[in-house]
């Protein structure tokens, strides 16, 4: 099979396509033929060797991905599932190694993986395993009870955008951060307000709520600039491992997708949730696999929305 990887962490340009031998499933798991992997900045992190762990030995090859959409190929022993071969899944891949969604097969644990949203092609639905389930964590997480006030922030991007839409659907009061260009995007997610992103944003919140919001889901990384705007004893969630100590009781607390890696039952509820509308899958622009460093280009210019979407 071919993939779309590193031997050294660098620029973009250190992607190339690569053969390697296509992984039998393992008991538990599952082949994938995947159609589509989309691109998060996880990626380009894991590329660029800030999550690369540096060793003395020759590295080994490295596939990024984190999203995967495609075909359900070959089941492992000991799989129970309502799923057949020839459906179309899609899958969150935890990646290591040579093992990630930048791959034409991929096999992962069967719980990974949930049918694809009926009605949205391969494409569509790589963008929502990672970032929705992301989004799902972080509302987990805070456990707020219905009718509590959240702040997203990045609420133009993708994850973010999904924070807004379920928030909405557990019943919360949602305020968004936007650009003036990214404000009719954002208020159609559903936020309740949005006002303009930057640092006044916990400000502009404090006119409006001036015990401040019960939470908020971090996902601009404003981490402690954002710590104003939530209530004394509130919590921000942040994703890339925040985590310093707050004034006011205000807590930094990191989530890691991973730990819904294998929370099927969550998954499917996001493939139920795109095929009633609550949850909206937009690709921004595909892009071949040998057109992978200009895809991490693109995403590493900024000012993406939606995902940028790998074919395989």
């Amino acid at each position: 099979m071919q993939v779309v990887g590193f031997h050294q962490p660098g620029g973009p340009e250190a992607l190339e396509v690569i053969d390697l031998p296509t992984p039998p499933p393992g008991a538990g798991e599952v082949l994938i033929r995947v159609h589509a992997a989309s691109v998060n900045p996880t990626d380009t992190m894991l590329r660029s060797g800030t999550r690369v762990r540096r060793t003395e030995e020759e590295p080994q090859v490295r596939v990024p991905g984190m999203d995967a959409a495609g075909v359900l190929e070959e089941l492992g022993d000991g799989v129970e599932t309502d799923l057949a071969v020839g459906d179309h899944v899609m899958a969150v891949v935890a990646p290591t190694g040579a093992h990630g969604a930048y791959s034409e097969h991929i096999a992962v644990p069967i719980e990974s993986v949930a049918r694809a949203p009926h009605g949205f092609d391969d494409q569509e639905a790589a963008t929502l395993p990672m970032n929705g389930l992301t989004a799902r964590l972080a509302l987990d997480t805070l456990g707020l009870e219905k009718g509590s006030v959240l702040a997203v922030t990045g609420a133009a991007g993708t994850m973010g955008g999904y924070a807004v839409q379920l928030a909405k659907k557990d019943g919360l009061t949602v305020i968004a951060d936007a650009k003036d260009s990214d404000e009719e995007r954002v208020t159609g997610l559903g936020a309740d307000l949005v006002l303009r992103r930057g640092d006044d944003f916990p400000q502009l919140i404090r006119e409006r709520y001036p015990d401040g919001v019960a939470g908020v889901i971090d996902g601009a990384l404003m981490h402690e600039k954002i710590a104003p705007a939530v209530r004394d004893g509130g919590t921000v969630i942040t994703v890339r491992g925040y985590d310093e100590a707050g004034e006011r009781g205000v807590t930094f607390t990191p989530i890691w997708v991973v730990d819904y890696a294998r929370e099927h039952g969550r998954l499917d509820e996001l493939r139920q949730l795109a095929e009633d509308g609550t949850l909206t899958l937009q690709v921004t622009e595909t892009f071949s696999k040998d057109q992978a460093p200009a895809a991490h280009r693109r995403l590493e210019a900024g000012g993406v929305r939606g995902r940028l979407v790998l074919e395989f």
